[in-house]
């Protein structure tokens, strides 16, 4: 599924087609997706001007002055910005018209996705309200981490893909950032030490930015605002890679399970 970077390579795609643009029509052609489609939805946003494209967590906002269209992309859902006589394919649930000529078109074949009318301030939504820092911010830290984790017993990739906690590392991420900190993913949060947990920061706000400066992993769905696919796939280290050896070391990688996720790592290199 999408997860932050693939949003933000999307955000970034969009946000200038869409910053400063009326909105002309809201057209949804399918409400039953995660949440029914805000049954407002089109007469809040018909009219209104985008005055920003933000991200928060797995979530974008579409910001107006009085209120924000609240987007998720699910487990297989894309945005794409096309001409408004573009023809439709399947699974085109909604479109959001702009006074460009253009419309941001929602696919979403699982219907896993959302999309929301949330009255300003969004954060007071019940969807972000409780989420944790950005992975990029500054109050992501290393102390904070290690306070969180105190006394708990869940394992350590649980914790980081918790969103109360950090917002937005998913599972592919999660592997990837544990990998590169050295880091068992099966390791109690709480028995970490705090100098451990500088290093696994580091690793999350790299890997992260490598993939969003790479357009995201297309493992299957994904596509940008451009219809594009991203290419961090072709730099996963360990990911996907059960029994290949392992980059650093040449020990086979390991598979196993993990709160019903795929989790790979290295038997040596990880402690």
């Amino acid at each position: 599924m999408p997860e932050l970077p693939e949003v933000e390579t999307t955000r970034q795609g969009i946000a200038p087609h869409l910053t400063g643009q009326t909105v002309t029509r809201v057209v949804v052609r399918e409400r039953r997706l995660r949440w029914p489609v805000s049954p407002d939805l089109e007469t809040a946003l018909d009219g209104q001007v985008v005055r920003a494209v933000e991200r928060r967590g797995k979530y974008l906002l579409l910001r107006t002055d009085h209120g924000s269209a609240l987007l998720h992309l699910g487990m297989s859902g894309s945005l794409r910005l096309l001409p408004q006589q573009a023809p439709l394919r399947k699974h085109d649930h909604a479109d959001i018209e702009l006074a460009s000529g253009y419309t941001l078109r929602l696919n979403d074949p699982r219907r896993f996705g959302a999309l929301l009318w949330a009255p300003n301030p969004p954060e007071s939504h019940p969807l972000l309200r409780q989420l944790g820092p950005e992975p990029l911010s500054g109050d992501f830290t290393a102390a904070y981490l290690h306070r969180s984790a105190r006394n708990r017993t869940t394992p350590v990739k649980l914790f980081i893909m918790n969103g109360h906690i950090v917002v937005g590392v998913g599972n592919i991420y999660a592997n990837e950032a544990l990998f590169a900190a050295g880091i068992h993913p099966a390791r109690a949060a709480g028995r970490i030490a705090l100098a451990r947990y500088e290093v696994l920061v580091q690793a999350i706000r790299e890997v992260l930015s490598a993939a969003i400066a790479r357009g995201g992993t297309t493992l299957r769905d994904f596509v940008n605002g451009n219809g594009e696919a991203g290419y961090f796939q072709n730099e996963l280290r360990v990911y996907d890679r059960d029994r290949q050896p392992c980059p650093a070391c040449g020990e086979p990688i390991r598979l196993s399970r993990l709160g019903q996720r795929a989790t790979y790592y290295c038997p040596h290199c990880q402690r």
